[in-house]
């Protein structure tokens, strides 16, 4: 695993949690039970810090950072899907951030909110509650969700984290 210290920050990352070993975790971070990091995710939080909560998945390529102003926070039971950059935004729990999307400095995602794949959330955007973010910029369909991770979904992430720390081996 590539996790490192910058100075006095360090991660802190919950035994339970699934960390690729090509994924790479830098500085302030910290990682809730059950969570998963997927290979060639990056978080880093050299000025600020990064929360993930628990039984979230940070999927493929996903880039995770913050400023000295703006944390980033991710919620409980979130799927960040492949490809994502998020940067300085608060993801409240249950969310669903769809492959390739960008969330900017400052933007606030609400409980049960989708941000759909490919979607740009510009920077001090507000996504209400249970709403959905779709195109370039992100136009908002207020109470409009469907497609979100359920608990069986959330359960099937938490579950291959688990077969995961439990089976991969490098063969080279």
């Amino acid at each position: 695993m590539a996790i490192y210290a910058l100075g006095e920050l360090e991660p802190s990352i919950d035994p339970t949690a699934f960390i690729h070993p090509d994924a790479v975790v830098i500085g302030d971070v910290r990682i809730g039970p059950g969570s998963s990091v997927w290979p060639g995710a990056v978080l880093r939080a050299d000025y600020g810090s990064i929360t993930i909560g628990s039984h979230t998945s940070i999927q493929d390529g996903s880039v995770i950072h913050c400023t000295d102003e703006e944390p980033t926070i991710i919620g409980d039971r979130c799927t960040v899907g492949h490809n994502v950059h998020i940067e300085g935004a608060h993801i409240h729990d249950d969310c669903l951030i769809g492959s390739g999307s960008i969330v900017l400095n400052g933007s606030e995602i609400g409980p049960r909110a989708l941000i759909g794949a490919g979607a740009l959330v510009p920077m001090r955007k507000v996504v209400p509650p249970q709403a959905r973010a779709l195109g370039v910029p992100c136009v908002i369909q207020e109470n409009a969700v469907s497609g979100l991770p359920d608990e069986d979904g959330v359960e099937g992430y938490a579950a291959n984290a688990r077969r995961y720390l439990a089976e991969l081996r490098r063969l080279s």
